[in-house]
């Protein structure tokens, strides 16, 4: 959620040689890219990459999949599909989420989303998908209070129903996890000791001690309180958080290891979140970033080995990065993933020219920050986004993989970017755009996610850190 962004400086790709004629006779055959100031023709930086980009339809879910076949082919052999968002709060990154999704389940054997949201949340979501009972737009809003607030939108409301209708069908089901441990998920708590109780009585007394204190009641409720404890009580809990996962895992269950699995990854999940919220964040927020991504990656990981789910994973573009672009942002959940899996795991970055976006206003001084609708752009000379945007299709695909010079050099270079966490203003930051993933979606434009009511109050009442 404090994805602002994350990507820093890897050692650079042998660059093939492309002849210039080339790119000069691309140049002068192609057609003229967006007018700026004065009118423009495209350098061969552009040729190259208007060459090498494969245009997009608009973005809306239920378009045409057939433009998605390039990314089909680029994702051969990958079992981990990351697909960024420059914003937490665009429809057309949600909205291409979306269409990602569905082609890969429809042509690539893809049965799994992945979202950076609470692990509770992804087993709600995923029990509602399954079987349809209960009310998908009051288990949104009990689940995305806090941190995740912002996935309270129409657009994920649109992917879970189509994920259901789907379900209803029949066939393989498709499912949902959220594999992030923010924010403080009291349900969870729930689960682990209703296991205990039914299944490891004799250890009932010794759970009741080590989850004493534990958090209770909504989620927004619980994070707020939890992480206003202080340090040393949130130390002391994500030590014996730790000693009851431990605790159970040690256990031989006598049947039904399936259960058992399950229930000890929800108490792994407990000890990962009261370990993240111990963290001094004036002092130690490094290590608590790099601790988050750490972890989200290991629950993905857990979610692939235990179910053997192909799995599109939505989340900010620098946590789906392969590397950081902030020396206070050490390694991203993508850099993990590409050590786990190699090239089973394919990182697709966004990026927008202009347009508009939900996020936490922080420049408010009321507390907790409020929500609002921001634009920016047009992009500026000498960011990424403004070369980005002189390729003429409004929304196109780009293997960076593959782009030939002298775009190849281009990509390889650090320069602005625009990566947009849950709060503005956020800073740009140097990003090599090759360096950080191996797929690009660019869109001209973007708009506003369409966020759904918070029960009872216009605006929501929500927790939120800063990105750094």
């Amino acid at each position: 959620m404090q994805s602002a962004s994350h990507l820093s400086r890897r050692r650079r790709a042998a660059l093939p040689v492309l002849p210039a004629l080339l790119a000069l006779l691309l140049s002068a055959v192609l057609p003229a890219a967006p007018a700026r100031a004065g009118g423009y023709t495209p350098d061969p930086v552009v040729a190259e990459l208007t060459r090498a980009a494969s245009a997009l339809a608009s973005g809306e879910p239920m378009d045409t999949l057939g433009d998605l076949r390039p990314l089909g082919r680029a994702v051969d052999g990958a079992v981990i599909v990351g697909v960024g968002e420059a914003t937490h709060g665009s429809h057309q990154f949600f909205a291409l989420q979306e269409r990602v999704f569905r082609y890969l389940a429809e042509e690539k054997g893809f049965t799994a989303l992945a979202r950076e949201a609470g692990w509770d949340a992804g087993l709600r979501i995923n029990e509602w998908l399954l079987t349809g009972r209960g009310d998908i737009r009051r288990i949104m809003r009990e689940v995305f209070q806090s941190e995740d607030r912002l996935w309270n939108n129409e657009e994920y409301l649109h992917l879970f129903e189509w994920m259901r209708a789907h379900n209803a069908r029949g066939g393989r089901p498709l499912q949902f996890v959220g594999d992030d441990i923010v924010p403080v998920e009291p349900r969870l708590y729930d689960r682990v000791l209703r296991y205990v109780d039914l299944r490891l009585p004799e250890l009932r007394a010794r759970f009741a001690e080590l989850y004493r204190d534990r958090p209770t009641g909504e989620v927004l409720t619980a994070t707020r309180e939890f992480r206003n404890r202080p340090q040393d009580e949130r130390l002391d809990m994500a030590r014996r958080t730790r000693q009851a996962y431990e605790l159970l895992r040690s256990q031989a269950p006598d049947r039904d290891r399936e259960e058992f699995d399950w229930t000890v990854q929800h108490a792994r999940v407990i000890a990962q979140s009261a370990r993240f919220y111990a963290f001094d964040n004036a002092t130690e927020g490094t290590q608590q970033d790099l601790y988050r991504d750490e972890q989200m990656a290991a629950n993905l990981t857990w979610w692939y080995e235990h179910t053997g789910s192909k799995t599109v994973l939505a989340a900010h573009d620098g946590h789906v990065a392969l590397v950081s672009n902030s020396p206070d942002y050490p390694r991203p959940q993508g850099a993990f993933l590409r050590d786990r899996f190699g090239a089973g795991y394919l990182s697709v970055r966004t990026s927008f020219g202009e347009g508009s976006f939900v996020a936490y206003d922080g420049l408010s001084t009321q507390e907790p920050l409020p929500l609002g609708t921001f634009t920016t752009g047009p992009p500026e000379p000498g960011t990424n986004e403004y070369t980005l945007d002189l390729v003429p299709h409004p929304v196109y695909l780009l293997d960076l993989r593959t782009v030939r010079e002298p775009a190849r050099q281009w990509l390889t270079a650090s320069r602005p970017t625009t990566e947009i966490g849950t709060v503005w203003p956020a800073p740009e930051a140097d990003t090599s755009l090759l360096m950080s993933s191996d797929l690009l979606v660019h869109f001209h434009h973007v708009d506003a996610a369409r966020l759904l009511p918070a029960e009872g109050r216009g605006a929501p009442d929500a927790e939120c850190r800063v990105a750094t």
